[in-house]
């Protein structure tokens, strides 16, 4: 085995699993973004108050975390390809029976559970695989990937609100349940790559010739990884804790202004299709901040745990202004900061947890960082709908996110200084075993 096959491609064929997975984000975690337009109309068809509406945002967001490491563990057992396709089927499933609307709790169980659950079984082996076929450029992989949210949210806001202008929301739910089986052909091409660990464990199976940057075992569509477990012990390193309480505080506030940017702007008196064109607006410039981030991450100027720092204390500050908005030009300004920031933000995020654990644990990570930030996701919506019903004004919830990205911030800037003891610390003894070496010439004395 050679030492270059040990390492990931960063190119060839990875390039084709990036723009799948750009694919995959936008028709899971882009309609998600924009279900903020069916909120009024769900909540007026059965006559509920928004705390109990937003509980299908809330199911939809908790199962899609709690779902990741089920969707991680059978990467490791299968492959990405498989979970995404099956993940592909089970959000079709949960769109075309959620058409039905037959009360709450039926919508819970279906736009909420079972599509929850399709995204989680999507999105988690699509941003994985991204990752394990990149490395020097893996975090511009990773914000070319994440900028699929943003592009199909561009396109989605106007796109859903005509569809329930023309068919209602029912029929829209069936047609946006059609275009996400997409997602199966996008899993179709993430083909696996190659674990060099276990071509070498394996003496008695043919060496894999590379082939375009990427290595495939094409005769069994079998997980290159299946020796590999899924570790639960990381839950004892102090570094990953600290960046899953992190993760849970930033899903308490992240899923919010989506939610609620629809029902604040229609309280303002502003027209439904420049509501819609909010949504777009917010799109486009997370879209841009995902590449200029992911760009400029990928020079290695700065260490990306600062960047994410920086860029989560701006995303709370642009929170905190937003509710400040009188009209769509104000709200507008402020709908785009807050979008840049949040761009931005999820450019990185991920690819400071590979640098957190490493990329040997790093499937078991994401998938035990998706189920710890589940509480987040589920608590934060619902959480935000009881403040505004209290308050009576959709602002309270913007307020309520930002002040939660503030504290989040401590955890990265705990986990930064924890880095940093340690790296001082392996610095320092890696000094200390030079210093004990003997000199050469002692030990060509002793040979004579």
């Amino acid at each position: 085995m050679h030492a270059k096959d040990s390492n990931p491609p960063d190119g060839g064929y990875g390039w084709v699993v990036v723009v799948s997975a750009f694919m995959v984000m936008g028709l899971t975690a882009a309609v998600l973004k924009t279900f903020g337009l069916f909120f009024v109309e769900i909540q007026q068809h059965f006559d509920e108050l928004a705390s109990t509406t937003s509980w299908i945002t809330s199911v939809t967001i908790a199962i899609f975390h709690l779902g990741a490491p089920v969707a991680s563990s059978l990467c490791v057992r299968y492959t990405h390809r498989a979970v995404v396709i099956t993940g592909g089927l089970l959000a079709f499933s949960g769109m075309a029976l959620g058409f039905l609307g037959l009360n709450m709790l039926w919508m819970y169980a279906t736009t909420g559970f079972l599509q929850g659950l399709g995204i989680s079984f999507s999105w988690t082996p699509a941003i994985s695989i991204v990752s394990h076929y990149f490395s020097k450029k893996r975090a511009l992989a990773n914000a070319i990937a994440s900028a699929g949210e943003c592009a199909f949210a561009f396109t989605f806001g106007p796109f859903f609100q005509w569809l329930i202008s023309q068919y209602g929301w029912k029929g829209a739910l069936l047609i946006i349940g059609g275009i996400q089986l997409n997602i199966c052909v996008c899993g179709v091409l993430m083909r696996p790559l190659a674990s060099s660990c276990l071509l070498e464990a394996s003496h008695s199976e043919a060496e894999t010739p590379p082939g375009d940057g990427a290595s495939r075992i094409d005769k069994e569509d079998k997980s290159p990884i299946t020796h590999k477990t899924f570790n639960w012990m990381l839950v004892r390193r102090p570094e990953f804790v600290l960046y899953a309480f992190f993760g849970i505080l930033a899903a308490m506030s992240f899923f919010v202004p989506p939610l609620f940017l629809v029902p604040l702007s229609y309280s303002l008196g502003i027209d439904e299709s420049w509501t819609a064109s909010l949504l777009s607006i917010l799109a486009m410039v997370d879209f841009a901040g995902r590449l200029l981030c992911g760009w400029y991450a990928n020079l290695h100027v700065t260490k990306t745990v600062h960047l994410l720092t920086m860029t989560i204390t701006l995303i709370s500050t642009s929170l905190m202004l937003l509710p400040l908005a009188n009209n769509y030009l104000s709200l507008a300004i402020f709908t785009g900061f807050y979008g840049f920031f949040f761009g931005t933000t999820v450019a990185v995020h991920i690819t400071v947890l590979a640098d957190v654990v490493g990329m040997t644990d790093f499937d078991s990570a994401l998938g035990l960082f998706m189920l710890i930030r589940s509480t987040g996701g589920f608590v934060g919506p619902s959480l935000a709908g009881l403040i505004v019903d209290m308050a009576g004004d959709y602002r309270a919830g913007f307020y309520m996110a930002g002040v939660t990205l503030v504290l989040s911030v401590g955890f990265l800037i705990t986990l930064d200084q924890l880095q940093q003891r340690k790296e001082r610390e392996s610095q320092s003894n890696t000094k200390a075993e030079k210093s004990t070496v003997p000199y050469p010439s002692l030990h060509l004395l002793k040979i004579q």
